[in-house]
C-alpha cells in the first residue's frame, strides 16, 4: 500500500468539474458564483458583476478542459449555459459587457476581461468550427479592440520628430462604459493599465495560430511592442512591480507569439519575465500574487499565477528550453494540486435559509469541493482571507491540469517521451508511476515503438533500465533515454528515492521542505487553517473545525474589490 499520496491530475479534474457544475445559479441559467465565503456562519456564495463578465469565459474554458481530460459529457448542460451567457451582452466596439443584474451596478467592459472572453471564443472555434455566431463575435471583438487603440506613430521630442519603426498600440483606459464609452474620470483603480490590458496577448496569438487571423496578429504585435517599449513596465532585466498573474500570462503569450512569428526577441523577453517571477517564487511552485508591492511575508499565492507559470514553462520547452520541463512537473504536482479544496468539514451550513438577493446558502460545504484558492500561504490556505476560494482560479486551473495531462507523454522525432511521472494510458503506451513512494516508472508498449523517459536531476543515484526484467539497450538523446519496444514489452526506469529535508525561504519566511524526488510530502512549520502538504497517509491529517474559523465581515472586501464594483 502506498504511504504517500500520488499525483493524480484526473482526480483534480473531477473535483474542479464538480465545483464548476455545482457552484452555479440554476435560477439564472447556471450563472457562476464568483464570491465564496466559507468562513462565514453560515457559509454563503454570492453573485457579483464578474460572474457575467470574466467567469462566463474562464469557466467555459475550464469546464471544457476538465470534461476533455475525463472523457465525459457530464456537465454539458452547464457548459451550454455558459456558452449561452457568453453569446449575450455584446455591445459597442464588439466588446462583451455584462447583463444589468441587480448586483452589477455600472455596466462596462474592461480589456483585462477580454483576456478571458477571447480564450473561450477560441475554445468554441476548436470544438464547434461551424458556429457562425461565435466566429462573428470573435472577429468583431478583435476588430473593435483594434479600432479603439491609440496607435503611436511618431515620437515628438525636443530634438525633432521621429517615425516609430514598429507597431505600438495602447488602450486609452482600462474601462469602457456601455453608456458613454471612455470616461476618463472612471478607472478600475487597479493601476498598471499597460500590463492588465495586455492580458489578451496569449489569446490573440492562439487565434492567429488556429485560424491565421491577420487582425489578431496585428493587434498582438502592437500590444507586445508597446508593453515591452514605451510603457516602461519592465526594466532592462525584465523585472517589474505589480500583478504577477498579468505579467506571467503576458510572458506566456509573448513566447507563444515569438514562436509563431520566429521572433527571438519576443521569446527571450518572455523567458526573462518568467525567470524573474521564478526567482521570487518557491522551488515547488508557490508564486506570489504581486511582485515588490507588499513585504514578502504578506504575499499570498493566487492559483492563476501557478497556472500561468506552468503554461509559460511549457511554452518555453516548445522553443527548445528543455530545462523548464522540471518546473512544469514540480509546479503542477505540488502547489497547483495543494491549492485545491479537498476537505470542507470546517464549513458551517444552514440549509433552512432560502436563496435570495443573489446569495445562496444551500450545501455550500458539498458544492465548494474542488475549488481553488486565490491566496494561499506556502503551508496553508487561510480561510479568513478574501478569496480563500476564488472564482477566477477555478476557471484557470483546469487549463494547467490539461496542459500537464496532455504533455505527460509527447512524441518527439519519432520517440514517445515520458515528461511528467504519473499514471496515463495512450493508444501506444501505458505509463505507471510509483512516485513518491518508490523511484520507479514503467512503460508498457501496446505497439512497436521507440519510447523512453526524460531524465531529471532529482532522479537520485544510479539509474537502472530494464525491459521485461532484463537490462535494456538504451539510446540517449540529450536528457531523453529510450529503447525500441515491441508490443507487450515493459520498459522500467528505477532509481533510489530517499526522503530529504531542504531549507528554503519562501514569502520572506524560512521553511523546511520535505521531499521525495520531485514531490513535496511535508512542509515545516505547518500552517493554519487548511494545512497543506499533508501527504503522508500514515499520519493523521489536521483540518480546522467550524470554531477555528472566524468571520471578519465586510473587511474581506478590499477598496478595489467591493461587491459588484468596477
Amino acid at each position: 500500500m502506498d504511504r504517500f499520496e500520488r499525483f493524480d491530475p484526473l482526480q483534480s479534474a473531477a473535483l474542479v468539474h464538480h465545483y464548476i457544475t455545482n457552484m452555479v445559479d440554476k435560477a439564472q441559467d447556471n450563472l457562476p458564483y464568483w464570491l465564496l465565503l466559507p468562513n462565514k456562519k453560515p457559509a454563503e456564495a454570492a453573485h457579483c458583476r464578474v460572474d457575467d463578465a470574466e467567469l462566463v469565459g474562464s469557466w467555459y474554458e475550464g469546464l471544457c478542459c476538465a470534461m476533455e481530460m475525463l472523457g465525459t459529457a457530464d456537465g454539458d448542460d452547464v457548459k451550454q449555459s455558459l456558452r449561452r451567457h457568453l453569446m449575450k451582452s455584446w455591445g459597442p466596439h464588439g466588446l462583451r459587457y455584462c447583463e444589468p443584474y441587480p448586483w452589477t451596478h455600472t455596466v462596462h467592459a474592461s480589456f483585462h476581461e477580454m483576456g478571458y472572453i477571447l480564450p473561450a471564443l477560441n475554445k468554441i472555434t476548436e470544438e464547434y468550427p461551424d458556429d457562425a455566431e461565435a466566429e462573428r463575435r470573435t472577429r468583431e471583438l478583435i476588430a473593435g479592440m483594434r479600432s479603439l487603440v491609440i496607435e503611436r506613430k511618431v515620437r515628438t521630442f525636443w530634438s525633432g520628430d521621429y517615425p516609430e519603426p514598429e507597431k505600438l498600440y495602447e488602450f486609452p483606459n482600462d474601462v469602457c462604459l456601455l453608456q458613454g464609452g471612455f470616461d476618463l474620470t472612471r478607472h478600475t483603480g487597479r493601476g498598471e493599465q499597460p500590463i492588465r490590458n495586455a492580458l489578451m496577448l496569449h489569446a490573440l496569438a492562439r487565434r492567429y495560430d488556429l485560424t491565421g487571423d491577420e487582425a489578431a496578429l496585428d493587434l498582438a504585435v502592437g500590444i507586445a511592442n508597446f508593453v515591452l517599449g514605451p510603457s516602461r513596465y519592465f526594466n532592462y532585466k525584465m523585472e517589474f512591480f505589480g500583478h504577477v498573474h498579468s505579467a506571467a500570462w503576458f510572458a506566456c503569450g509573448l513566447v507563444y507569439l515569438g514562436r509563431l512569428t520566429d521572433n527571438d526577441t519576443y521569446i527571450q523577453k518572455g523567458k526573462e519575465i518568467y525567470d524573474y517571477i521564478r526567482s521570487i517564487s518557491s522551488s515547488f511552485g508557490w508564486v506570489p500574487e504581486y511582485a515588490q508591492w507588499h513585504p514578502p511575508e504578506e504575499e499570498h499565492c493566487e492559483t492563476c499565477c501557478v497556472r500561468d507559470m506552468i503554461l509559460c514553462a511549457r511554452e518555453l520547452t516548445r522553443c527548445g528550453f528543455d530545462a523548464y520541463w522540471d518546473d512544469v512537473n514540480r509546479f503542477a504536482r505540488n502547489q497547483l494540486i495543494e491549492n485545491q479544496i479537498r476537505y470542507t468539514g470546517y464549513v458551517t451550513v444552514d440549509n433552512t435559509k432560502p436563496d435570495k438577493d443573489g446569495i445562496t446558502y444551500r450545501d455550500i460545504d458539498k458544492r465548494m469541493l474542488g475549488g481553488f484558492t486565490g491566496g494561499s500561504e506556502p503551508n496553508a490556505i487561510s480561510l479568513q482571507r478574501f478569496r480563500s476560494v476564488a472564482g477566477c482560479c477555478v476557471g484557470t486551473a483546469p487549463t494547467a491540469l490539461k496542459e500537464v495531462w496532455d504533455s505527460a507523454i509527447t512524441e518527439e522525432d519519432g520517440v514517445f517521451v515520458v515528461n511528467i511521472p504519473l499514471d496515463k494510458e495512450t493508444a501506444a503506451l501505458a505509463l505507471t508511476s510509483a512516485l513518491p513512494n518508490e523511484g520507479r516508472l514503467t512503460l508498457r508498449a501496446k505497439q512497436a515503438c521507440r519510447a523512453g523517459f526524460r531524465l531529471y536531476r532529482w532522479m537520485d543515484g544510479k539509474l537502472t533500465f530494464t525491459v521485461n526484467g532484463r537490462p535494456a539497450d538504451m539510446t540517449r538523446r540529450g536528457a531523453v533515454v529510450f529503447a525500441l519496444l515491441q508490443p507487450g514489452d515493459e520498459l522500467t526506469l528505477s532509481f533510489p528515492l530517499e526522503t530529504r529535508e531542504e531549507k528554503e525561504t519562501v514569502a520572506g519566511r524560512a521553511f523546511t521542505v520535505v521531499r521525495r524526488g520531485c514531490d513535496v510530502v511535508d512542509l515545516l512549520p505547518r500552517g493554519e487553517h487548511v494545512r497543506l502538504y499533508q501527504r503522508d497517509k500514515t499520519k493523521p491529517k489536521y483540518y480546522p473545525t467550524p470554531d477555528d474559523v472566524v468571520y471578519t465581515g465586510a473587511a474581506n472586501y478590499g477598496p478595489t474589490q467591493q461587491k459588484g464594483g468596477a
